[in-house]
């Protein structure tokens, strides 16, 4: 049976370890920097225009977001990284508030990084990469903003990401469109088996749907 993505639900905004949800549920966190479509990635993910805002600027996430998805899983919106026009004390808050959500090993299930298929990774995304790879938990990598790009670039392109990142071959790397919906069912059978559903293991580069 599949989650019902029509029991989605904001739960709370994190400002401190203090909120962040300990109750055994399966966590999965989404990641990415703040112009790379995140909140466009979760409201394709649940064919849900406005579930998650997308901001009219970029830098708009300063907590850490929850939403509870079918009373069974949560997805966590980390707040978007690389942002120029925010103080640089609000970026320190930040990165000690994502730091504090990366030291407790009970809270991630799965890892969702998102950045920009038409570019090379940044290095504020190699520092993301790292953060997950350290974790020693299972993340994916999602190659977002699909259909601003030919189809003779797709595969040189995510190879790139690979490469810079430093992915292993157990790391999936997801082709994805948060305009078209090209690798939402890769994605979203992943949120199953997070959810207990399946085993939950990372393979080779995700195929578009």
């Amino acid at each position: 049976m599949s989650l019902n993505l029509n029991q989605a639900e904001f739960l709370r905004s994190a400002a401190k370890p203090e909120d962040f949800p300990r109750d055994g549920l399966p966590q999965v966190v989404f990641a990415g920097r703040s112009n790379v479509g995140k909140s466009s990635v979760l409201n394709r993910l649940l064919n849900r225009k406005n579930f998650a805002r997308v901001g009219a600027a970029p830098g708009k996430t300063t907590h850490i977001n929850y939403f509870l998805l079918d009373r069974q899983l949560y997805l966590v919106d980390l707040p978007g990284y690389g942002y120029a026009k925010v103080s640089k004390a609000e970026k320190a808050r930040w990165g000690r508030l994502i730091e504090s959500w990366f030291a407790d090993p009970s809270l991630m299930t799965l890892g969702v990084q998102i950045v920009d298929a038409r570019h090379k990774p940044t290095a504020d995304d190699i520092t993301m990469c790292t953060c997950f790879q350290d974790s020693g938990k299972p993340f994916v990598v999602v190659a977002n903003k699909l259909d601003k790009l030919k189809k003779s670039e797709i595969t040189p392109n995510l190879a790139r990401i690979r490469e810079t990142l430093g992915l292993e071959d157990s790391i999936q790397v997801i082709p994805f469109s948060a305009v078209k919906g090209d690798g939402r069912e890769t994605l979203l059978a992943l949120l199953e088996r997070s959810a207990g559903r399946g085993p939950l293991s990372s393979g080779a580069d995700g195929q578009t749907d």
